[in-house]
């Protein structure tokens, strides 16, 4: 039966549960930056935390061996195939409540390459241009389904009618016969 630490004079509840959830979340692995990362607190503010609470501090040593354990190389593995099919290493951060620099170790510690920041920014570029057309294609597809023309759509978008039809192909849009509208007056799509 594991007992809880007495509360620090001074120390509101909430700041015991904090105290306690970091520490709890040390002796699972978590290191002292991932912390402080996590949380927003500082590094400083992490370690009297878990001071204050009596965590054991684990040696330099000891963290490292606790990182090549099989659950990290599991994790490495992971966010390689992840970062090789285009996430970045911020996005892998924020996804795993790791630090920037934390995600790169383990890419190199699992043979990634790692990009270079011009090739993030391209790439970067490249998926913003796929989203805005991805938006582009259901934003045709709403209004075609609707009862707008081809022509009108390749009208309002400042585009070539076989644009439009090629984009509502890519977005599995059934097609009318073409020269055949809706009647009725245009609206909004739903």
């Amino acid at each position: 039966m594991t007992t809880t630490p007495a509360r620090p004079t001074g120390w509101s509840p909430a700041r015991q549960r904090q105290a306690l959830d970091l520490a709890a979340r040390y002796r699972h692995g978590a290191t002292v930056r991932e912390l402080a990362t996590a949380t927003g607190l500082s590094r400083t503010t992490v370690l009297n935390r878990l001071r204050m609470v009596d965590t054991p501090m684990r040696t330099q040593q000891q963290t490292r061996a606790l990182r090549q354990g099989p659950g990290r190389a599991r994790l490495a593995n992971q966010l390689r195939t992840t970062y090789e099919s285009g996430a970045t290493v911020t996005a892998l951060a924020d996804r795993h409540g790791l630090s920037a620099r934390t995600v790169r170790r383990l890419l190199r510690a699992a043979g990634t390459v790692l990009r270079s920041s011009a090739e993030t920014r391209r790439l970067t570029r490249a998926q913003d241009e796929t989203d805005r057309e991805h938006q582009r294609m259901h934003e045709l597809r709403r209004w075609y389904e609707a009862g707008v023309s081809v022509p009108a759509l390749a009208a309002v978008h400042d585009c070539s009618p076989s644009t439009v039809y090629r984009l509502l192909h890519r977005a599995g849009t059934p097609l009318r016969p073409r020269g055949r509208t809706i009647s009725g007056p245009a609206t909004a799509p739903p």
